[in-house]
C-alpha cells in the first residue's frame, strides 16, 4: 500500500500568528521556556497530521469555502489549515478562546 505524499507550505499570515503569539508569551507573560515548548508542539502536531491530512473532519464553520479548513489543536491554540491537491497549506494559529469564525473570514 502507498502512502500519499503531502508537500507543506505556510502563509505568511500562520507566520505573524506564531511570532506575534511566541512575543507574548516570551515578553509579556515573560516565559520563554513555555514558548518554545509551545513552538515545539505545533511543529510536531503539523508533522503528525501531514501523513494524513484529510482523515479528520472538517472545521464546522458559518462560512461556505472552496477549500474547507482542518484544525489542530495545540493546548489553548488552534492551527487551521487547508489541502490543495497534493499540498497542505496552514493558514492561521488562533487562541482558542477567540472568536475563530471571525478571524477566518
Amino acid at each position: 500500500m502507498s502512502k500519499n505524499t503531502y508537500k507543506l507550505t505556510f502563509l505568511p499570515l500562520f507566520k505573524e500568528d506564531l511570532l506575534e503569539t511566541v512575543d507574548y508569551i516570551t515578553n509579556t507573560l515573560q516565559n520563554p521556556k513555555a514558548a518554545h515548548r509551545l513552538v515545539d508542539d505545533i511543529e510536531s502536531a503539523i508533522d503528525k497530521r501531514l501523513e494524513s491530512p484529510l482523515l479528520f473532519a472538517p472545521y464546522q464553520s458559518s462560512t461556505t469555502r472552496e477549500h474547507p479548513y482542518y484544525r489542530i489543536s495545540v493546548r489553548n491554540f488552534s492551527v487551521f489549515y487547508v489541502v490543495i491537491d497534493d499540498t497542505m497549506e496552514v493558514r492561521r494559529l488562533l487562541y482558542s478562546k477567540r472568536n475563530i469564525d471571525a478571524l477566518l473570514e
